[in-house]
């Protein structure tokens, strides 16, 4: 069980992630003033970077995917912010949102490509 895990490490967090960001995106939250605006969109962009960062990692060797890792990440935000405009009466969808969740994807990418890339030279 333990190697079980120690191999898979990368795959279950990135199960796990993909559910907390759901769960995260469709109840209901209380508000919380930080004194920024919009501080929101900064949560986004980490959340996003985190699961296509560890998405990518799950797939390391296969970096044929690694696009496709990505676009389903886009795909995932964009959903989840029509879900929540159309499903819940608490949460509003925000093309801002979505425009987060592409840029933290990207930059998850952008790591992924360079730590890759340390890699492989060492």
């Amino acid at each position: 069980m333990k190697n079980l895990f120690k191999d898979n490490f990368f795959l279950i967090a990135a199960f796990v992630i993909t559910i907390v960001i759901s769960c995260l995106s469709l109840i209901k939250t209380p508000k919380i003033d930080t004194g920024f605006s919009n501080i929101d969109k900064l949560y986004h962009l980490f959340a996003y970077f985190t699961l296509s960062l560890f998405w990518l990692f799950s797939f390391y060797k296969k970096s044929s995917l690694k696009y496709f890792i990505v676009l389903a990440c886009l795909i995932y935000g964009i959903l989840i912010e029509v879900i929540q405009h159309t499903l819940t009466t608490y949460r509003t969808g925000d093309y801002k949102d979505a425009i987060a969740n592409t840029l933290g994807s990207i930059f998850g990418l952008i790591v992924f490509n360079q730590i890759k890339k340390k890699i492989e030279v060492n």
